[in-house]
């Protein structure tokens, strides 16, 4: 089954939709149709909404199940103002109101015996909250169907929400409980609550939250307030550190006196709001000055701590340089102890030095790298390790050397390689019965 296409939406609400956009910078249409719909197309809301997400602050159409906060009704301090019904001028007046008198006090007599009866057999269904936010939205439609969308900006939000704003921003939250039944009810919105005057007033100087009390939300805000008539207005701002209602106005106002009456409660709490705006500010500075402080302190100490870890680095360094010399003198200790006894050794391994008239005796001076000369006779039958041996049994003789021959040089191979195992004797080598042999340093090498 194809799913139901979405109307066509008017010029109007094309720009709107153009507008909210631009505004907000959301780039799925879809989204921005969805948000406008559910401020009934009243772009101003729709934006404040959504900076409040923006913010932090939860969307109004999927409120947080907080604890609301609590109003402060039992100031003695609280300006109250009820306007009466205007009496009755002249014969015919009074007569009429004379006459209609018993009819009126058995209406509203029957009505009261009726609403309390009913209670007994049937819950109030308004004390169940369960849609706060559908409840406001619902009033805020229903309004603008009879009184038309010229009227003061709603809060579209839960009587909570615009406490919590209200504090939040330091404003004044001027409360409106509709009564769907009253008589004055349909006056007030008309001629007062939707003048250009007071609608500008409003809009500039406080929040504005409205409900029906027919609502389950408007029911609960009815009972915390305990107003008498309608309409009825109540105006709370945080004053105390407590969201207190300063200023309730009841009954049929003109434009004019409820702008008046409206001023008046602002000026004379003016000083207690100026000085929670002062007392925020101080507690905000004291906050940003403990904040840098903090971070002062934890600066300084991650200086102390990489100082002490850089110590400590250096230190273990140290330690480690220091037993790297340890082990490399020890290492070369036991490398010099290693030669003295292969040097002994090899030394008590020599053949002895045959006599100088032996015919078959060979004497050689060898020529030391520091100048020294050794005189010693050999075999002509003995290899020339024996000439290498003996060379390396003297303390005089560096830890690798090799042999040459003056003219022709060359080197003498007396150790045994892979090409050849058994060195050559002296025979072999070509020495003669008198030889001059140089010894060369090959330790750098």
């Amino acid at each position: 089954m194809a799913a139901p296409e979405e109307p066509e939406l008017s010029q109007a609400q094309t720009e709107k939709l153009l507008q909210f956009q631009d505004l907000t910078g959301l780039e799925s249409m879809d989204q921005c149709r969805r948000t406008l719909e559910q401020h009934n197309w009243n772009i101003e809301a729709a934006v404040q909404d959504r900076l409040n997400e923006q913010e932090g602050v939860p969307s109004v159409f999927n409120p947080p199940p907080s604890r609301p906060l609590q109003v402060n009704t039992a100031d003695h301090r609280v300006y109250s103002y009820i306007v009466s019904r205007p009496q009755p001028r002249g014969l015919l007046g009074w007569g009429y109101y004379l006459i209609l008198l018993p009819f009126r006090f058995t209406y509203y007599t029957l009505l009261d015996i009726f609403r309390f009866a009913l209670r007994f057999i049937r819950p109030d269904p308004r004390a169940r909250v369960t849609d706060p936010v559908g409840d406001v939205v619902s009033f805020i439609h229903s309004f603008e169907e009879k009184y038309g969308r010229s009227h003061p900006v709603f809060y579209q939000g839960t009587y909570s929400q615009a406490l919590n704003d209200a504090k939040r921003e330091l404003r004044y939250l001027l409360v409106y409980l509709h009564g769907d039944d009253h008589q004055d009810t349909d006056e007030f919105c008309r001629s007062t609550l939707c003048t250009e005057e007071v609608v500008t007033f409003l809009n500039t100087r406080m929040l504005f939250w409205a409900c029906s009390t027919s609502k389950p939300e408007g029911y609960r805000v009815s009972q915390a307030l305990r107003e008498n008539t309608y309409p009825f207005l109540a105006i709370i701002m945080l004053k105390d550190r407590k969201m207190t209602v300063v200023g309730r106005l009841e009954g049929v106002i003109q434009p004019e006196d409820l702008i008046n009456q409206l001023t008046f409660i602002i000026d004379a709490n003016q000083t207690y709001l100026m000085s929670e705006r002062l007392e925020r500010e101080e507690r905000n500075q004291t906050q940003v000055l403990r904040q840098q402080q903090d971070e002062a302190y934890l600066a300084s100490l991650r200086a102390d701590q990489e100082k002490e870890r850089k110590k400590r680095e250096e230190l273990e360094q140290r330690k480690q340089e220091e037993e790297k010399v340890r082990q490399s003198a020890l290492a070369e200790e036991r490398r010099r102890r290693t030669l003295e006894e292969e040097k002994e050794r090899k030394s008590e391994c020599l053949p002895p030095e045959p006599p100088p008239d032996d015919p078959e005796s060979v004497k050689i001076v060898f020529k030391l790298p520091n100048d020294t000369r050794v005189e010693r006779r050999f075999l002509f039958g003995q290899s020339l390790t024996v000439i290498h041996d003996f060379l390396f049994s003297l303390k005089e003789t560096p830890e690798k050397f090799q042999i040459v021959t003056n003219f022709p040089r060359r080197v003498l191979p007396c150790l045994p390689t892979e090409e050849q195992s058994n060195p050559p004797t002296l025979k072999e080598a070509g020495l003669s019965r008198s030889e001059v042999l140089f010894v060369q340093d090959l330790t750098d090498d």
